[in-house]
């Protein structure tokens, strides 16, 4: 019999390694049993906890209905004599109607299908049970613990069975879900908004890894959880921010994952849960507090169970996402790879987004940028028409400046404009005034550096009749000059205290006095001030009231001074030089290339007032000829070159430009320290000879050379000398050459 016994044995063992279903297990553990006892039912009972159903495999020739018929059978319906604790296995009960307590419906069941004896055997071990088998008999007293331990070798072999069935059963599920889980790529790869498709991705995964809910937190700027996705129904209370409060809630983010197996509120509304440890793989319990949505969580939505992965896009972490379920103990560390490989999925569809909002946000940033820019251009060539005061220039500081002008130009905000003296501070104020609302209404100016105090305070509030000796009549001020437009402040730093104190209130009421009076009078002004002061240091000095700044320096415009921007110098020298020209009558033929590299290496510490006044002086002494650098004042006549000058400029009208080439150093009747090397072609400087030279000689022989090379064409000679015709006559007249 024991060999028969052994062969039985061995018989379970091959259909174990055969793979075979468990039933055909069953079946030659029945056979190896009966071997040792006589049984009537034999079963293969499995059950993870209490409430869940029983997992039921009978020994072939039994039928289910014969034991739970055809409602569901659970491990809480047997009594612990029925079904032990798992140390106290195995177990043997000699009359069941005795010793059975029939108030369980387990119980029960085996006393009314007449059975008498039952053999309960452990399956797994006390650490880790995997449920048990019962053998049943009609008969009282069938088993003994001696036939338990008779058949242990039987429940080993039961054990290693169900061992595998799990495995493969494992392998398998784990197989449809990989392949489910390819289902989501056709849907994430078009996405460009993961709310869009976030129901997809939870109906799809939901057949991964079973949640209730699914959610996507994105990690914001200060550390916080933002939910940018979710597939929460209607009507189930969202929680749309997390930020961890506790350090538990804080180490847990860093964290390669976390498993809650079960949330418990409890009655003073803390929470207990029951989480993973992640060094010891064991479950670990502890309360806390959670904030009020993060409670709704656990109560109106009933969340028991989570299992939350990162979400990585390349090396930084942007966020989180979130299996729940309203089920305790729903996720174990097996569902951590397949929870990664959905992440992996949501960061290439959140990649995705991104990419398209960079995108979109370029467009719509290039698409701004081009009307304001459009708007700057229309402004600019508005103000030319309409005022001397143009915003001239190309460089990126200028661009700005007009950029900023143009953003707070439609608003009434105040506006400080700061920067050196001559930067062009009433040129941006008067810009700003015709791009706003206000540009039908007057722009009224005042120069606060230049008027003492008592006048002034006058000038700027107006006065009643007898306010001051003189004041024979009454007169309304800037400030209601300006009503409806603008009030330009220009050197608002040089106010006196008292004046500014008094400024202030305007700046803070909207309402004055003027000088004298007593009535008290609304100011509907939009003001704009500048100064040529570092206002910080000022405020250090106490010679500008702190509030009084911060008043007038909502919106601070810094106007670059011009060396800081020298690919305008060319283009303000050209404009001035058109319109002076035009001004005086005598348009200068052009800027020589001397001149030019001179306008570019000075420093302009006078800035662009110190171009412009240079500028008119040349056009005088150039007598409508070519500008070069003896027609620039001395400081600027004798500046070397200290920059690279930037992109080749328009240097004037043609004919300029070729007398250029022909002379650049050509000047109203002074040959200079240049001779033509040929016609034409540039010319190389000679060294003065220490007896001297006579210019006038000089001059008269460089005539005579362009004359006889233009054949006495006196247009072509006046051409190559880079003069006007009149200019060539009159030079020729003064040394007898004109016959």
């Amino acid at each position: 019999m024991r060999e028969s016994f052994g062969e039985a044995c061995s018989a379970i063992a091959h259909a174990v390694r055969d793979s075979l279903g468990l039933e055909q297990v069953l079946d030659r553990i029945a056979a190896a049993t009966r071997l040792i006892v006589p049984v009537d039912l034999m079963g293969l009972w499995r059950s993870e906890a209490p409430d869940d159903p029983v997992a039921l495999t009978l020994a072939p020739g039994s039928r289910p209905e014969a034991y739970g018929g055809s409602r569901p059978i659970r491990r809480a319906d047997h009594s612990p004599r029925l079904w032990p604790d798992p140390r106290e296995l195995p177990h043997c009960v000699t009359d069941a109607p005795r010793e059975l307590d029939q108030t369980f419906p387990g119980d029960r069941r085996v006393v009314e299908l007449g059975y008498r004896s039952v053999l309960v055997l452990p399956l797994g071990s006390e650490d880790h049970p995997l449920g048990v088998i019962w053998l049943v008999h009609h008969e009282p007293g069938t088993y003994t613990l001696e036939h338990a331990r008779e058949l242990q070798p039987v429940a080993d072999l039961g054990t290693l069975a169900v061992e595998h069935d799990q495995l493969q059963t494992l392998v398998s599920e784990r197989r449809r879900k990989s392949e489910a889980l390819e289902a989501l790529l056709p849907t994430l790869a078009r996405a460009l908004d993961v709310q869009t498709v976030f129901s997809q991705i939870s109906e799809v995964t939901r057949e991964v890894l079973a949640h209730d809910y699914l959610a996507v937190g994105l990690v914001t700027s200060d550390g916080a959880l933002r939910f940018h996705a979710s597939s929460l129904g209607e009507g189930v209370p969202r929680l749309r921010e997390y930020r961890p409060t506790t350090d538990f809630g804080r180490a847990s983010l860093e964290w390669d994952f976390y498993i809650a197996r079960d949330y418990t509120v409890l009655p003073d509304s803390s929470v207990r849960v029951t989480y993973l440890d992640p060094e010891t793989r064991r479950p670990v319990s502890r309360e806390y507090k959670p904030n009020p949505d993060l409670l709704k969580s656990y109560t109106v939505r009933g969340v028991r169970s989570e299992l939350r992965v990162p979400i990585w896009l390349q090396t930084e972490r942007v966020g989180y996402l979130f299996f729940t379920s309203r089920r305790p103990n729903m996720y174990g560390e097996e569902d951590v790879a397949l929870a990664r490989r959905v992440a992996d999925h949501v960061a290439l569809a959140i990649a995705h987004e991104r990419l398209a909002e960079e995108a979109k946000r370029a467009t719509q940033a290039q698409e701004q940028a081009t009307r304001l820019q459009a708007r700057v251009d229309f402004l600019k060539s508005e103000l030319e028409g309409v005022s001397p005061h143009r915003a001239i220039g190309r460089s990126r500081q200028w661009r700005d400046v007009l950029a900023h002008a143009t953003k707070v130009a439609g608003t009434d905000t105040t506006v400080l404009i700061t920067g050196e003296s001559g930067t062009g501070k009433e040129v941006v104020a008067r810009f700003i005034h015709r791009a706003s609302p206000r540009a039908e209404r007057p722009f009224v100016a005042l120069n606060c550096a230049a008027l003492p105090e008592q006048l002034l305070e006058s000038e700027l509030f107006g006065f009643e009749r007898g306010a001051f000796t003189g004041a024979h009549t009454s007169r309304a001020g800037k400030v209601e000059q300006a009503a409806g437009g603008v009030l330009f402040l220009d050197e608002v730093a040089e106010m006196s205290p008292s004046v500014q104190a008094k400024f202030l209130r305007l700046l803070q009421e909207r309402e004055f006095q003027r000088l004298g009076g007593s009535h008290t009078l609304r100011a509907d002004v939009r003001v704009i001030a500048a100064t040529n002061r570092d206002p910080r240091i000022a405020m250090e000095r106490g010679t500008l009231r702190e509030d009084l700044y911060y008043r007038l320096g909502v919106f601070e415009i810094v106007l670059p001074p011009l060396r800081e921007r020298p690919e305008d110098i060319l283009v303000l020298a050209e404009a001035f030089l058109d319109e002076i020209g035009r001004g005086v009558g005598r348009p200068a033929a052009g800027l020589s290339k001397d001149a030019r590299d001179r306008l570019l290496a000075h420093q302009w510490p006078g800035n662009i007032r110190e171009l412009r006044n240079a500028i008119e002086r040349a056009v005088i002494l150039c007598e409508g000829g070519l500008v070069t650098g003896e027609h620039l004042p001395i400081s600027i006549a004798g500046a070397t070159a200290r920059r690279p000058a930037p992109a080749p400029q328009s240097a004037g009208t043609g004919a300029a430009r070729a007398g250029e080439a022909a002379n650049p150093a050509a000047s109203d009747g002074v040959a200079l320290k240049e001779a033509p090397a040929a016609a034409g072609s540039p010319v190389a400087p000679t060294a003065i000879p220490p007896e001297g030279v006579s210019l006038d000689a000089i001059e008269r022989e460089l005539i005579q050379k362009a004359m006889a090379q233009a054949r006495n064409n006196k247009s072509e000679a006046a051409r190559l000398l880079g003069l006007a015709r009149g200019q060539l006559y009159s030079r020729l007249k003064r040394h007898g050459l004109d016959k």
